[in-house]
């Protein structure tokens, strides 16, 4: 559980700089450079990313049971990730509804991700994880639009031609992941 932990702390600790030392994250990037700081950040972002992977799987080897998932939790869990697979593209494509209503997409599409998770498992591994990334999400998103005010960010109004563009790579890639990828990484396939 240890690997696990300290992946979190690299990885949401770096994605929580922009939230929580936003002024040393600015003058870090005017010493460096953009270039040096993007290069550092998706490093350790990688290094973090990795391992989470290897402490969960680690964790999961001897699990300790908090719960047992009811049976509505998977399809509820399917529901709720399909929502996550549109949210993240809507973040790159200019002028959707999602982007218009959420503003931060992207942040917003880990909510019902992890909240998926957290229903569909019941184990501890899962609940820091999960519950880590969650709690993540809530704050960053919460930062996002309060910088989003301060700085005066409007964002424009949506289109449903653009919406389009994000349902269809959200669908294809749930499917794909729901069906095929989730299987073979994790030895669960979250459809049956």
């Amino acid at each position: 559980m240890s690997v696990l932990i300290v992946g979190l702390l690299i990885f949401l600790g770096l994605h929580s700089v922009r939230i929580f030392a936003d002024g040393w994250r600015k003058a870090l990037i005017a010493r460096i450079g953009e270039n040096s700081w993007k290069a550092a950040y998706s490093v350790l972002s990688i290094i973090g990313l990795g391992l989470i992977v290897w402490g969960y799987g680690m964790a999961r080897r001897e699990p300790v049971v908090l719960w047992s998932p009811s049976d509505w939790s998977r399809p509820v869990a399917a529901v709720l990730t399909l929502a996550a697979f549109i949210l993240f593209p809507a973040a790159y494509v200019p002028g959707n509804h999602f982007k218009a209503i959420f503003r931060h997409p992207m942040v917003v599409s880990v909510m019902p991700w992890a909240l998926a998770h957290l229903l569909a498992n019941g184990t501890l591994n899962a609940v820091v994880l999960f519950g880590a990334f969650l709690v993540w999400s809530l704050v960053d998103f919460g930062a996002a639009r309060r910088r989003d005010r301060i700085e005066g960010i409007v964002y424009p109004a949506g289109t449903l031609s653009r919406d389009v563009i994000p349902v269809v790579i959200g669908v294809v890639a749930w499917l794909v992941f729901a069906f095929f990828i989730h299987g073979w990484m994790t030895g669960v396939k979250p459809l049956g």
